[in-house]
């Protein structure tokens, strides 16, 4: 059913207006990159959200792909081996591309040229691979979409 929101394991944070939902298993390094992302762009004078860390609500809406957060996690994000902390967050935001962070010694060194990837049967995002290890996504983020964040 069109607008139907599906629970999905995922971390979905805005800077700007681009809203950006990192993809893979637990432990993976989403809520890391994603975390990283926030703390780079908020000196940078960017308006920065965390949307929801672990579970995300996703939907299509009026041709666009909204991300919600389940409200008993509202502001939080877990930054492994630190633990959970509050950060800025907005209950939900429009969502423009999946991140999916990989292990630089088993990923493809040149993926595909506008990969997209599904993320139910009727929601399908164009896809960054990001080095989980990388010292600043949010710099990589931006060169690949070839536009500022704000």
């Amino acid at each position: 059913m069109p607008g139907e929101a599906t629970n999905i394991h995922a971390t979905a944070i805005v800077i700007g207006k681009t809203g950006l939902l990192f993809l893979g298993p637990s432990g993976s390094g989403k809520s890391a990159l994603a975390f990283s992302c926030l703390a780079t762009a908020q000196p940078l004078g960017l308006n920065a959200m965390l949307i929801a860390d672990d579970r995300v609500l996703i939907a299509k809406r009026e041709g666009s792909i909204i991300a919600e957060c389940p409200p008993s996690i509202a502001g939080l994000i877990e930054i492994r081996y630190t633990g959970i902390v509050r950060v800025p967050y907005v209950s939900k935001a429009e969502i423009h591309f999946a991140i999916r962070p990989v292990d630089p010694a088993t990923a493809e060194r040149l993926p595909p040229e506008d990969e997209r990837i599904d993320i139910t049967d009727s929601i399908r995002l164009p896809l960054i691979r990001l080095p989980a290890t990388s010292a600043n996504p949010l710099a990589i983020i931006t060169a690949k979409i070839g536009a500022r964040l704000d």
